[in-house]
């Protein structure tokens, strides 16, 4: 059965240089891995740090970014996911973009932040669509792309388990020591969709009370943690297999459970 080699880069906000992400894929390209997933706010500054910015200076920083992922993709022949935000006339909007040799597709993010002290929901355009999970189809697997905070939904899982996913692709960027709360979380929704989740935080810091600790982590089909990183700058690499997914279904059987009941 199929395999693949996948990676997570464990990054703070980047600088407007290009020679930190060259020097990281130009690694992966070596190592033969071709899809890269990066955490939330690495492209763009932290969203507190947005709210006090101009506009021009987003757009700036967002145009740079996508030019150089757009270059950096076809000199490496690379697949990028990475969370963005988009200027528009009428405000802002938290995307997900995937970057290939080819070009760039954006993904709305659909559950934003609306916490008192960190409210996306209020900063950004909504999206008023309906709900449609993100799937990119990736040598020979199914990936879906959901957002940290997207995590905390049942019927996203539910577009998972419709849309027989393999892998999950989940840019996070989380603090205030919420790292064992996410890892429960995560290995539960790994166990009972028996999928496996590449979960990217970033690092660094803001204003000193905001820590992202990092912790990137991949978790397989049945639940477990197979790498799982620190909290500084660093390159998650990991291999997966379409067998262990196909395991994880026959042997726990909750898909067919579903089906058999006339559920999904």
């Amino acid at each position: 059965m199929k395999s693949s080699q996948i990676a997570g880069l464990q990054l703070p906000t980047l600088p407007m240089s290009e020679s930190k992400l060259d020097y990281y894929f130009r690694i992966c390209a070596k190592k033969e891995i071709s899809l890269i997933v990066l955490g939330e706010y690495v492209l763009n500054s932290f969203f507190k740090e947005l709210e006090k910015m101009p506009k021009s200076m987003i757009n700036e920083q967002t145009k740079h970014k996508i030019s150089i992922l757009k270059s950096l993709c076809i000199k490496y022949s690379l697949t990028v996911v990475a969370p963005l935000v988009l200027v528009k006339k009428d405000g802002f909007k938290k995307v997900t973009a995937r970057f290939t040799p080819k070009g760039v597709n954006y993904y709305p993010q659909y559950w934003l932040i609306d916490f008192k002290h960190w409210n996306e929901d209020e900063f950004f355009l909504p999206y008023k669509g309906k709900y449609k999970l993100p799937v990119l189809i990736h040598e020979g697997f199914r990936c879906a792309i959901v957002n940290g905070f997207e995590a905390h939904f049942d019927n996203i899982w539910q577009e998972v388990r419709d849309k027989s996913i393999d892998i999950v692709l989940m840019p996070n960027a989380s603090t205030f020591g919420s790292n064992q709360r996410w890892e429960e979380l995560l290995k539960t929704r790994a166990f009972l969709n028996n999928v496996y989740i590449l979960r990217v935080n970033r690092v660094g810091s803001f204003d000193k009370s905001w820590d992202f600790y990092g912790q990137s982590m991949l978790i397989n089909p049945n639940g477990e943690i197979e790498v799982l990183l620190n909290d500084k700058e660093e390159l998650l690499i990991s291999r997966v297999e379409k067998s262990v997914v196909k395991q994880a279904q026959k042997e726990w059987g909750f898909k067919k459970q579903l089906k058999k009941r006339g559920l999904k």
